[in-house]
């Protein structure tokens, strides 16, 4: 990670570069190379926030993996219960790595093919994994055939069978599953799935505890794996590939990702979907009812890329980049940002409750409030690519 440079020393330099920054016969701002120096800035900072929330959800997966081997070892309700807080915990860290989604990097576009569908594919036929109510025998736990050994490889191969999106075999949502099983209960009465830790326990409460118990071991692992790859990718070759971009197609990756996230990914495929649907099925993380954290951890992704923000690390961002060549197109993007974080911080928790009732309910319609904030902002980001001369 690079040292943090001067925020305020930068954008001092910068709005004197751009003072004294010629036109062209066409009266359009020419580009110089001072100013192709501080969008580098904006760049490296990029790189910084990127692998710094990478690193984190390496860690928050490794402890995961670290609670759940420990559940495995000796199956109690306490160390089940330590399973899912870690799991919990873990998708603190990942939700905000989801606005380095779309922008051509390792997530999208590694060596292993679709390392974003490995992690975190969703929605979930939970009957592709393990019994569900009305089924005692469904899923691959409970196929028993000698032919299929529950593996790395073979559980990888299995996601996403036949072109179906919805046979999820690994990822957080295959842990999510094992973890809390299906939400079987009213959305009213606010409670996420009810899977007994007895289910793993030999002689317990679910057949095939032994291959339930190494599918949950598994599929933590190849999570970390996962993950490892995407950090490895960032921390040598890929770093170097996307510094020797051209600063129009970084820029470009960067505001173009986010702006997707905010209006389409997040607000159409994320929100509105379950909400017209008024379905639990459509939502994130629906087992664990933790999709409100999925969302709000989203928009804070956004935000973080916006902002050129991760914990410690800070540094130019494309808001200061776009509040010096269009002040008015800045300070409207910030009061969009700001009205989507206060529309989605108003959505109710469980948000299988809030959707129950649709756009016609009191709690829908808040959520409807959030998709349409979360698209002004998305749609009103994309706009500054004319000033900043990246279209």
């Amino acid at each position: 990670m690079k040292r943090p440079i001067s925020k305020l020393y930068v954008l001092s330099a910068f709005a004197l570069v751009l003072s004294a920054c010629s036109s062209d016969d066409n009266g359009t701002s020419e580009v110089n190379e001072k100013e192709i120096l501080v969008r580098a800035e904006v760049m490296e900072n990029y790189t910084d926030v990127v692998q710094a929330n990478y690193a984190s959800a390496l860690a928050d997966a490794q402890a995961l993996q670290t609670a759940i081997d420990t559940f495995v070892a000796d199956p109690t309700e306490v160390s089940f219960i330590a399973a899912k807080t870690a799991w919990l915990a873990s998708r603190e860290s990942y939700g905000t790595t989801e606005a380095f989604r779309f922008a051509n990097g390792p997530i999208d576009t590694g060596d292993t093919e679709d390392l974003e569908g490995l992690l975190n594919s969703w929605p979930m036929d939970e009957a592709y994994v393990d019994y569900v109510e009305g089924d005692a025998t469904a899923g691959l736990i409970n196929d028993t055939d000698a032919t299929f050994e529950i593996t790395k490889a073979n559980l990888v191969v299995k996601n996403g069978e036949g072109d179906t999106e919805e046979n999820v075999s690994v990822g957080y949502h295959a842990i999510e599953f094992l973890l809390w099983g299906q939400d079987l209960t009213d959305p009213s009465e606010k409670i996420s799935g009810q899977r007994p830790y007895t289910d793993f326990v030999d002689e317990g409460t679910a057949a095939n505890q032994d291959r339930r118990r190494t599918y949950l071991q598994v599929v933590a692992a190849l999570l970390v794996d996962n993950l490892q790859e995407v950090v490895d990718a960032w921390s040598t070759s890929y770093e170097d590939t996307f510094l020797a971009l051209s600063e129009k197609e970084a820029l470009n990756n960067m505001l173009g990702s986010i702006a997707e996230l905010s209006s389409s990914e997040l607000a159409v495929e994320r929100m509105a979907v379950a909400l017209n649907n008024q379905d639990q099925e459509d939502e994130h993380s629906c087992f664990s009812d933790n999709t409100h954290r999925d969302i709000r951890l989203n928009l804070e992704g956004v935000k973080n890329v916006y902002t050129g923000a991760y914990g410690s690390v800070i540094g130019l961002s494309l808001a200061d980049l776009i509040a010096e060549v269009d002040a008015d197109l800045a300070s409207e993007l910030d009061t969009l940002l700001a009205a989507a974080e206060t529309a989605v911080n108003a959505t109710a928790i469980p948000f299988d409750f809030a959707i129950v009732q649709g756009k016609t309910g009191v709690e829908g319609a808040k959520v409807q409030e959030a998709v349409v904030a979360l698209q002004a902002f998305g749609n009103k980001l994309l706009e500054a690519k004319t000033p900043l001369e990246i279209n």
